[in-house]
């Protein structure tokens, strides 16, 4: 397949530059999430590289269910992320004509 006057070199330009924006704006995303009626809460990246963790001080006495705590609000803002990455890929990509089902 030809491709007049070098669109396909300009078309894997914007591709490639599309998709580092479209990587940069997934590593800035921030989503927290928490468990244990909020006695646990976990901040992540668009990464899903842990920013931070608070933990209320009444959570620490039993260190099982603090673990539990902490893994599900790790798990919950780790599933935030993939569904804002979705949506960011969505948004950038949608517009594009792809088949459904593609993204």
């Amino acid at each position: 397949m030809k491709f007049p006057g070098g669109n396909m070199q300009q078309m894997m330009k914007q591709a490639q530059q599309m998709q580092q924006r479209l990587q940069e704006e997934i590593a800035a995303i921030r989503v927290e999430a928490s468990a244990g009626g909020g006695m646990v809460t976990v901040k992540l990246d668009g990464l899903k590289q842990c920013l931070g963790v608070k933990i209320d001080p009444e959570a620490a006495g039993d260190a099982e269910m603090l673990a539990d705590m902490v893994m599900a609000a790790f798990n919950e803002a780790a599933r935030r992320v993939d569904e804002e990455s979705r949506r960011k890929t969505q948004e950038m990509l949608g517009g594009m004509g792809l088949p459904p089902g593609l993204l």
